[in-house]
């Protein structure tokens, strides 16, 4: 009979000790689209992840045909984008060769957004490092 208390203690502590550990909460948005539906949603998501769960990280990364989202006089999220980078969890990272295929300069980009020479490359690198992948689309 002690040996079962033990054992059924013993099982009780662990599964505590294993359910209690929470996973770290990254994930990268892949974003592509023009669409301003979908510019609107990925910030909606980025504000809701915030909020509930304030530690989390966050990138969002840009190529193809969604700069409108990050130029300055074309997003319809500017004021979202510009407040939620100056956080030390959320980035927003634009790919260098989609700007130089939608002649875009560095110059149009909204306050905090990020230059990376590749945008696949960012999310694959972030995927290999345990970070969900989310793509954006309606």
């Amino acid at each position: 009979m002690n040996k079962f208390i033990l054992i059924a203690s013993s099982l009780l502590l662990m599964s505590n000790i294993l359910f209690g550990q929470k996973t770290p909460y990254k994930v990268v948005f892949d974003v592509t689209t023009k669409d301003t539906v979908v510019h609107q949603m990925v910030m909606r998501w980025v504000k809701e992840i915030v909020k509930s769960t304030p530690d989390a990280e966050i990138e969002v990364v840009y190529y193809a045909k969604s700069l409108d989202m990050i130029t300055k006089g074309k997003s319809v999220v500017a004021d979202e984008v510009i407040m939620y980078a100056s956080k030390n969890n959320v980035t927003f990272k634009v790919c260098e060769a989609a700007m130089k295929n939608n002649k875009v300069d560095k110059d149009q980009l909204l306050a905090g957004v990020q230059m990376v020479p590749d945008g696949i490359y960012e999310i694959i690198s972030r995927q290999h490092e345990g970070w969900g992948y989310i793509k954006a689309s309606r």
